[in-house]
């Protein structure tokens, strides 16, 4: 779960949302270059289906080419894509009456060894990423999308507040509760894996 984010500063985003109110087609290819990556990993991460993912991202996009001209001169744009991109995951699992607890899992995907990593260390980083992702998915839904907006997004507790649509202290009490249980969800998949090792030997 990489909490390494390129964050637009309010400056160029207050000049995005001016592009994107008057429909200027280098304003929503900056965003849609700056925000796609996030949203994606955001959607893939909520729902654990990058093909549901896929369709929920293009629907988000299609909701900023219709509403742009509403934004408000001094909107937050991630904090709106993301509450965007939130509801229609809600709303596709009403739908389709979808229990968040039965979602399929996602393939993990090998990582290529970073610059100047020995395999044994790409190795070793593989398998703690994994084991997190494993446990974030583990969590309940309301806990892992607050985690992806604070500490994958680096959104402020405020922002992901606003972006979940709750009071302030409501956010900082889930917030604890998402770090405690994602410990408690890492230490549980550790000691599996110790028992796995026992029991080969």
């Amino acid at each position: 779960m990489s909490c390494v984010v390129k964050v637009v500063d309010r400056e160029t985003e207050l000049q995005l949302i001016a592009g994107l109110k008057t429909c200027d087609p280098a304003a929503f290819e900056a965003v849609y270059e700056e925000f796609r990556p996030r949203l994606f990993s955001f959607l893939v991460r909520l729902s654990r289906r990058r093909d549901v993912a896929e369709d929920l991202l293009e629907e988000t996009w299609l909701r900023l080419a219709r509403y742009s001209r509403d934004l408000a001169d001094d909107s937050c744009l991630s904090a709106w894509l993301f509450t965007v991109a939130r509801h229609l995951y809600a709303s596709w699992c009403r739908r389709l009456a979808v229990d968040d607890e039965r979602l399929s899992d996602l393939t993990p995907t090998w990582p290529l060894a970073a610059p100047g990593e020995t395999p044994f260390e790409a190795a070793a980083r593989s398998e703690s990423e994994q084991r997190l992702e494993i446990a974030l998915a583990r969590l309940p839904l309301r806990y892992r999308e607050t985690l992806l907006l604070v500490a994958v997004e680096g959104m402020t507790p405020a922002e992901a507040a606003a972006s979940l649509g709750l009071p302030s202290e409501t956010l900082r009490k889930r917030l604890q509760r998402a770090r405690e249980k994602l410990a408690f969800e890492m230490e549980t998949l550790a000691s599996e894996a110790r028992e796995k090792v026992k029991r080969a030997g």
